[in-house]
């Protein structure tokens, strides 16, 4: 029986316990056993190498040189990796080491809220199969991100709120290889009530299956 961990807390307004609960039943009905911890001193267990998958959603907060060690030795030797908005990417600011392993690092979201296309970048993979561009209401993620990242799903930034950056096309969605590990990435999910679009949800559930070893 394959295992999770979910890691939630820092920011509350992302609803880390809330997205840790959608997720943690989303991957129980693939029959994943689920533990679910509030504190990152869940990265520095040994036991999280035995572990398929690991979700962090924890926005900003501190994460210690050991338990980044653990975590990376972890996905280096085949666990997998995958998250969601500014739960995975912009967790752990100060922490060069873990945003190696994701691929990105969330720097601004200009306008805020505000409605934007999310367009599909890889069309014939399994995480995308089937899905079309939709629109979208939420956080238009403008991220530092990895060239090696295998890109899944794009967004186009209109330049209405930041002029100089009209034109620029941002990964929404991708997929990654650290070592041994599979990792994956949404930007998508600034809060739960976007676990109702069903493109997000979709996305996001397939990554963590693809993640997962």
């Amino acid at each position: 029986m394959r295992e999770a961990l979910i890691v939630w807390g820092g920011w509350s307004g992302h609803e880390p316990e809330q997205g840790a609960r959608i997720v943690g039943e989303m991957l129980e009905r693939h029959g994943f056993t689920v533990y679910v911890e509030n504190t990152t001193e869940a990265f520095a267990d040994p036991a999280i190498a035995d572990m398929s998958l690991v979700v962090p959603i924890v926005t900003m907060a501190k994460i210690e040189k050991e338990e980044v060690e653990n975590l990376a030795a972890a996905v280096r030797g085949g666990v997998g990796l995958a998250g969601y908005h500014g739960g995975m990417c912009d967790a752990f600011r100060d922490c060069i080491d873990y945003h190696f392993i994701c691929g990105g690092q969330w720097v601004a979201h200009p306008g805020g809220i505000v409605d934007y296309q999310v367009d599909v970048a890889a069309p014939d993979d399994p995480i995308m199969q089937g899905l079309s561009s939709f629109a979208y209401r939420s956080e238009q993620y403008y991220m530092h991100v990895d060239p090696a990242n295998q890109v899944l799903a794009t967004t186009r930034f209109s330049g209405e709120h930041a002029p100089w950056l009209e034109g620029v096309v941002m990964p929404v969605a991708w997929k990654r290889r650290h070592g041994l590990g599979r990792v994956f990435y949404s930007s998508l999910g600034h809060v739960t009530s976007e676990f109702a679009v069903p493109e997000m949800r979709t996305i996001l559930e397939r990554g963590l299956l693809w993640a997962a070893r």
